[in-house]
């Protein structure tokens, strides 16, 4: 049900900024996406420990910066993000949690005007952390990661995205739990980029 309706959301995003003309001028005249950029995102994750029935959620946000290339319509670049979470989950006496995670992805798509459509997919590194009866087991595991998201410009340097992401961490064996365990999780969030 949350990724549909962060897909709800990303459409309802574009069909404003769309509104005022559906072939893609823009009231900023002639928009560039190419270039380097940085930026920031914060929203919320959750996901699923493999082989328990933990559940980590929680708000998640960080710093991200990247380059694209322009074609015509067609904008093509990649991506890197560093993110903390307070996503976690208790079913005692076992509490899995995400502290960080990271993301390196390529990213491609298509604009209309200022409004650009874009889907992402690439590697994600990050921490899954168990914690049963004082002691304490961290793991960091790298995995993939896709999603897809809009970004509007606002002004000729800064544009405002929603995006959503699934990542999938591989496992690795706690000694705490006594079995492999990984995460997959959904990541819903919005931030803004400066572009130089």
């Amino acid at each position: 049900m949350r990724p549909v309706l962060g897909l709800a959301i990303l459409l309802a995003m574009t069909n404003m900024a769309a509104a005022g003309d559906y072939y893609g001028t823009s009231p900023l005249g002639p928009y560039g996406w190419a270039g380097p950029y940085v930026g920031a995102a914060a929203g919320y994750e959750w996901g699923w420990v493999s082989n328990n029935p933990t559940q980590p959620a929680g708000p998640a946000g960080g710093i991200e910066g990247g380059y694209n290339w322009q074609s015509g319509s067609f904008v093509y670049g990649g991506e890197a993000d560093l993110d903390v979470s307070t996503a976690n989950a208790t079913i005692a006496p076992l509490e899995f949690s995400n502290p960080w995670f990271g993301t390196v992805r390529g990213r491609g798509g298509f604009t209309l005007g200022n409004i650009l459509i874009f889907g992402t997919a690439g590697l994600v590194y990050g921490e899954l952390r168990a914690d049963s009866a004082g002691l304490s087991e961290s793991h960091a595991n790298v995995g993939w990661v896709a999603g897809a998201g809009v970004e509007v410009g606002f002004t000729p340097h800064w544009s405002a995205k929603g995006e959503w992401l699934y990542f999938d961490q591989a496992s690795s064996n706690f000694s705490v739990s006594g079995i492999n365990n990984g995460l997959t999780a959904n990541l819903l969030r919005f931030g803004v980029n400066y572009r130089f």
